[in-house]
C-alpha cells in the first residue's frame, strides 16, 4: 500500500474522531452552560441586580466552553473506566475527584493567564482565583463536582450499556 493510500484510509477515521470530539465539546458546553447560567441567574437575583445584565449569561457560556475543554483534557489524560464489579458509582467516584482537581488546577492557570492578558503578574493573578479565599475555592469545587458527577454517571452508564440502550432508557424506545 502506498503512503497516499494509507493517508486516505486514515483521513476518514481522523475526521470522524475530530467530529466526535467537537460534538462532545459542544454537548458538554451546553450542559455546563445550562448550569452556569442558572448559577449566574441565582447570583444576580441574590444581589438584587435590576435589570439583570444579559452579559452574565454570555460569560457563563464562555466559562462553560473552557470547563468543557478542561473536562475533555482530564478525560484524555485519565480516561473513564467502569468496573462492573464495583458498579458505575464505585468505579467513577475517585475519577470524579481527579477530574475536579484537574478542572480547579486549570482554572487557577486560567486566572493567571487572564491576569497576564490584563497586564497583571501571573502568580498573584492565580492566587486571586476564588477571590483568594480557600473556602470559596472549596465551595466552587463542591459545586463543580455536583455538576460533573451526573455527567460522569451518564457517560459511565453509556459505556456499560451502549448509546442506543442509554437513549432508550432516558427517552423511551423507538420500537
Amino acid at each position: 500500500m502506498t503512503n497516499s493510500a494509507k493517508n486516505d484510509t486514515n483521513k476518514p477515521g481522523l475526521k470522524i474522531k475530530l467530529e466526535d470530539e467537537m460534538r462532545k465539546a459542544f454537548e458538554l458546553t451546553l450542559y455546563f452552560g445550562t448550569w452556569f447560567c442558572a448559577i449566574a441567574f441565582i447570583a444576580a437575583t441574590a444581589l438584587e441586580e435590576r435589570p439583570i445584565p444579559l452579559t452574565i449569561f454570555g460569560f457563563a457560556f464562555i466559562k462553560a466552553g473552557l470547563s468543557a475543554k478542561f473536562m475533555l483534557i482530564a478525560q484524555a489524560a485519565y480516561p473513564i473506566k467502569v468496573n462492573k464489579k464495583n458498579g458505575i458509582v464505585g468505579s467513577l467516584f475517585v475519577e470524579s475527584i481527579v477530574y475536579i482537581i484537574v478542572i480547579i488546577a486549570l482554572n487557577f492557570i486560567e486566572a493567571g493567564v487572564d491576569g497576564l492578558i490584563h497586564g497583571k503578574e501571573f502568580i498573584p493573578s492565580m492566587a486571586a482565583f476564588g477571590s483568594g479565599d480557600p473556602l470559596r475555592v472549596l465551595a466552587m469545587s463542591i459545586v463543580y463536582w455536583l455538576i460533573v458527577w451526573p455527567y460522569l454517571i451518564f457517560v459511565g452508564f453509556n459505556k456499560v450499556v451502549g448509546n442506543t440502550e442509554t437513549l432508550a432508557v432516558l427517552f423511551g424506545s423507538k420500537k
